[in-house]
């Protein structure tokens, strides 16, 4: 029987992913070769690439001007790469919890870093307001946070290259790429399986690459752009997997159709868990992920929590515990993630208030 998947990371997916992956695992079209026995360099898989790209740039509008690139390592990775190629003296980031926190670290070792707002005081409970200075080399956001259950949804105006981990948001709703000279983020979160990471990036950001820094072939942007992917083995299966859930979010309207559909499962839930006597919400309005929805027991029902996790599980509910540092729960509503997933997950947080 199908779960109900809430889990933050690898993601729920579509139906129509898995049964083509699966079929693509035993053979690739007519080839007589499984998606994980098939060269990267052959025509066949050629056109699984081509078609994952062209599919991205359809369905995020992505204009011209822009590489599309499917890199192995993780959005974690990018953290290092990001500095790595383009931090010369200082870059400005905004903290918004984990992640983030870990790509502020992980500029550190390459130049002056610029926090320009944080909202660590307040536990990182809502999206903090700020201005992107022009006086260094790219701001870097991250557009939604996985732990921490905020979401920013403007596209910010900026004076220097702006660059955003949308990990966990992206192809949730219309952005405006225009406005970004790097998107990049893990597929785990809403596109696809663990193990591919999607770099949107501005063509003309790589003539800031700080020209005087030895960086190693496989940390350079520009190697893959060039090579399109294909300087070393990319991870075919996964990109299969991307290709396979761009097709379901076309099939269904694109962005404003999956957008729509976020809105509706996350007002759901916050919905119930405003109105709730046992449950609560973590987040300040107004900065609420539509994506991951961090929520706790009310004060003085804390001891509840495993209780609460096994009666969900009962009901075949999985993926709401909380990340481990922060406890609670969390749900996951990445586009896979259906209306009636959210009406059972709903209705077990009734039940289970009812009960006590």
């Amino acid at each position: 029987m199908r779960k109900h998947i809430f889990n933050a990371g690898p993601c729920k997916l579509p139906d129509e992913t898995l049964e083509n992956v699966s079929k693509a695992v035993l053979e690739l079209g007519n080839t007589g070769q499984s998606i994980l026995e098939v060269s990267h360099r052959s025509p066949d898989f050629q056109a699984v690439h081509d078609e994952a790209v062209n599919l991205f740039k359809e369905v995020l509008g992505i204009p011209g001007g822009y590489s599309v690139l499917f890199l192995g390592g993780g959005a974690s990775l990018q953290f290092c790469m990001i500095p790595f190629n383009f931090l010369k003296t200082k870059a400005a980031y905004v903290n918004t919890g984990t992640w983030s926190t870990a790509a502020i670290k992980e500029a550190k070792m390459w130049g002056e870093v610029n926090v320009i707002a944080s909202s660590e005081a307040d536990g990182f409970t809502y999206y903090p307001e700020f201005t992107i200075p022009s006086d260094v080399d790219y701001a870097h956001v991250t557009s939604n946070n996985t732990i921490r259950g905020t979401e920013i949804f403007k596209d910010l105006a900026s004076p220097v290259p702006l660059i955003c981990d949308m990990s966990s948001d992206i192809c949730s709703r219309p952005v405006d790429v225009s406005k970004y000279a790097m998107i990049y983020g893990g597929a785990q979160k809403n596109l696809g399986p663990a193990g591919v990471t999607f770099v949107i990036i501005k063509n003309d950001l790589l003539d800031r690459v700080v020209a005087d820094r030895m960086i190693p072939t496989m940390l350079r942007y520009k190697t893959h752009v060039d090579k399109e992917s294909m300087y070393n083995t990319p991870p075919c299966v996964n990109i299969f997997a991307v290709k396979e859930t761009l097709r379901w979010i076309k099939s269904l309207g694109g962005l404003k159709e999956m957008e729509r559909r976020a809105i509706e499962r996350a007002d759901m839930i916050y919905n119930e868990l405003e109105r709730s006597k046992l449950f609560r919400p973590v987040v300040k309005e107004g900065s609420r992920s539509r994506m991951n929805i961090p929520f706790l027991l009310r004060e003085g029902h804390e001891a509840l929590e495993k209780e609460f996790l096994d009666f969900a599980k009962a009901r075949n509910i999985v993926g709401i515990k909380g990340h481990r540092s922060v406890g609670g729960f969390r749900a996951s509503t990445y586009n896979a993630c259906t209306i009636e997933d959210v009406k059972v997950l709903v209705t077990a947080m009734q039940e289970f208030a009812a009960k006590h």
